[in-house]
């Protein structure tokens, strides 16, 4: 059953939400919160930088985001797609793609993403791979019992109600794709059947 609420909530994808934020706390900057669903992400990220900027191309979910957003006054939410969003002469400190990369073409999204950086900005990803080598299936079903337990554990809300898709690529075709846009990232497989991207424009 969906959840529609403006309260937080655990999951797979806000179990990585302390790592997103730590990036941005340490830069205090300006946020572009790619794919933002409910809002949630954004509104933690709002205390800790000079501003967010949330978008997804789910008009239902921007509207969940506006309400749970409506308080953060530094906070501007938007219904769009992300290759097509116009930042205008804005560049950004932070991007962020939390369980939102997969639903785009991996190669544009992160050379667009590239191209909004901040001379100095970084670009985070919690994102979801498919299991084609031997190796991700090992990884995969070694990771059901620890995955299982920390549901339990944080009492899980995996259905916010918002769209979802099945990821394409294997966790080796992202570093491949990643380490020819995005030369020195870093990509390592995570819990939660996540895996985590970081770089920064140094």
């Amino acid at each position: 059953m969906a959840v529609w609420s403006n309260g937080d909530y655990w999951n797979h994808n806000t179990a990585y939400h302390p790592w997103v934020i730590d990036m941005a706390r340490r830069v205090r900057g300006d946020v572009l919160d790619v794919g933002c669903g409910d809002g949630l992400l954004a509104q933690r990220l709002a205390p800790v930088s000079r501003s967010v900027t949330a978008i997804d191309p789910d008009a239902a979910a921007v509207q969940r985001a506006a309400n749970r957003l409506a308080h953060c006054a530094n906070v501007t939410v938007s219904n769009g797609d992300f290759q097509t969003f116009d930042a205008g002469a804005r560049r950004f400190d932070l991007i962020t793609f939390v369980a939102s990369l997969h639903h785009m073409d991996l190669r544009a999204a992160l050379t667009r993403a590239r191209g909004l950086l901040t001379p100095t900005g970084a670009i985070a990803v919690v994102g979801l791979s498919a299991n084609k080598s031997l190796w991700d299936w090992v990884w995969s079903v070694g990771s059901v019992l620890p995955v299982w337990l920390g549901s339990r554990l944080h009492r899980e809300t995996p259905d916010i109600g918002v769209v979802i898709a099945d990821p394409c690529e294997s966790l080796g075709e992202i570093r491949r794709v990643a380490d020819d846009v995005l030369p020195g990232v870093s990509v390592r497989r995570a819990l939660y059947f996540r895996y985590l991207l970081q770089w920064a424009n140094t």
